[in-house]
């Protein structure tokens, strides 16, 4: 085989990979197409509590946390600030729309290791597991820029009606 023959067999290769890669997001896309994260703004007279700097990682299915979701406006890791208030917890992801999950939507809050790509220290991460309008439960992973994970967990555990916080491996 010539060096040209060669040459044009790994561009074939490369193109048809890219091609599988852009056909499997968009089936991801169009699979969770009925998934609506709840952008808003914070509700007036809400305090605020604490602000986290953060890197956000992903959402996934409620405790299958290798399985992305494509939900509109939370599809791809970003920088975060994330706001602690009194109401619930404001996402707001570098050029997207604010997602606020209100207190009564979370179902738990706890720190963990994994999620999709992303392996860090033990208990480094944090997983806020929410209700998405249609009642579906989902998990975001969060890693906090300037304060550990655990002071985030702490705030968001200080706003749940009962305390549902935990540790994930």
């Amino acid at each position: 085989m010539t060096r040209e023959a060669a040459l044009g067999v790994m561009v074939a290769v490369t193109i048809a990979l890219l091609g599988v890669l852009v056909w499997a997001w968009c089936r991801r896309t169009r699979r969770d197409a009925a998934l609506v994260a709840p952008v808003g703004e914070i509700p007036a007279g809400a305090a605020t509590l604490s602000a986290f700097p953060t890197l956000y990682v992903a959402t996934t299915r409620h405790d299958e946390p290798l399985e992305r979701l494509a939900i509109g406006g939370l599809a791809f890791r970003s920088r975060s600030d994330v706001t602690v208030t009194d109401a619930g917890v404001a996402l707001d992801l570098t050029g997207k729309p604010r997602v606020f999950v209100a207190a009564d939507r979370i179902e738990l809050v706890a720190q963990a290791t994994v999620a999709i790509d992303r392996v860090v220290e033990p208990e480094g991460l944090v997983r806020l597991a929410w209700r998405l309008d249609d009642g579906t439960v989902v998990d975001s992973y969060l890693r906090p820029q300037d304060a550990s994970a655990r002071a985030l967990a702490d705030a968001v555990a200080g706003i749940l009606p009962t305390t549902q916080t935990g540790t994930d491996a």
